[in-house]
């Protein structure tokens, strides 16, 4: 069974229709990517799939379950974890305590607030696995906004994987990085991932694209215009002539 489907997704905003009929599926352990020029609907789409919008019509479906209607906090807890383009997190605090309220926040309990975070049990400890992971465990305690813009979108990167998700939705998770940085990106999105998590992105860095994804999606005027696998995609001319053609578009 595929762990995410998307089956007729519409999204308008008033009269300007920005998804126009999206179906498609992501297997479990996939790495789909997906490309297109401005407009195409690519956030827009990873945003329904979050519930960070609502859907005009159609459907989502995480597994068996419909969540097309479920808060973004519902289906966190059912494993629907996501990274933002502009990192989302608190400057004024230190690294691990970003990453300890981004984990209480994806447990089942985290509207009891009365005891202090590094006495939660188990949160430390998976806060430092996961700073281990990105080699940030020596900056742990500095304030994140001491952190170069590229520390700052790996513990954004970070939160995605707090909840134990069997999805993640990355919004250009490479966004700003100059080109030796984002190159390390793919290595560190592929290790916290695994092959078990499935990861649905967007990302206008070519190379990260084509060194990430196992399968890749073109989005044209809010429409699925071409599905398959990298070399696939490279090969398409009709691809090539809308997007990977024009250096000056971006995703």
């Amino acid at each position: 069974m595929s762990i995410l489907r998307g089956e007729n997704i519409m999204k308008s905003f008033g009269g300007l229709k920005v998804l126009n009929g999206v179906t498609f599926s992501a297997e479990p352990g996939e790495k789909l990517a997906l490309i297109g020029p401005n407009g195409a609907g690519k956030s827009t789409l990873i945003n329904v799939i979050g519930g960070q919008l609502s859907a005009t019509g159609g459907s989502v479906h995480l597994g068996d379950r419909d969540i097309t209607r479920l808060a973004p906090n519902k289906r966190l807890h059912m494993g629907l974890g996501r990274s933002y383009q502009v990192n989302n997190l608190f400057f004024h605090l230190s690294v691990t305590d970003n990453l300890m309220l981004a984990l209480y926040g994806a447990s089942t309990n985290h509207l009891k607030m009365w005891r202090p975070l590094e006495r939660r049990k188990g949160l430390p400890e998976e806060a430092e696995l996961l700073l281990h992971t990105v080699g940030l465990w020596e900056k742990r305690n500095e304030p994140l906004h001491t952190l170069s813009y590229g520390e700052q979108r790996l513990v954004e990167l970070l939160t995605a994987f707090t909840c134990k998700p069997r999805v993640v939705l990355l919004d250009e998770p490479s966004a700003g990085l100059p080109t030796a940085e984002a190159a390390v990106f793919a290595d560190v999105i592929r290790k916290l991932a695994g092959e078990n998590t499935t990861l649905i992105f967007c990302a206008h860095d070519m190379d990260l694209v084509f060194n990430l994804a196992d399968s890749i999606m073109v989005l044209f005027f809010g429409q699925i215009f071409a599905k398959g696998l990298p070399a696939e995609i490279s090969a398409n001319p009709k691809v090539r002539e809308i997007y990977l053609g024009n250096e000056e578009e971006s995703c």
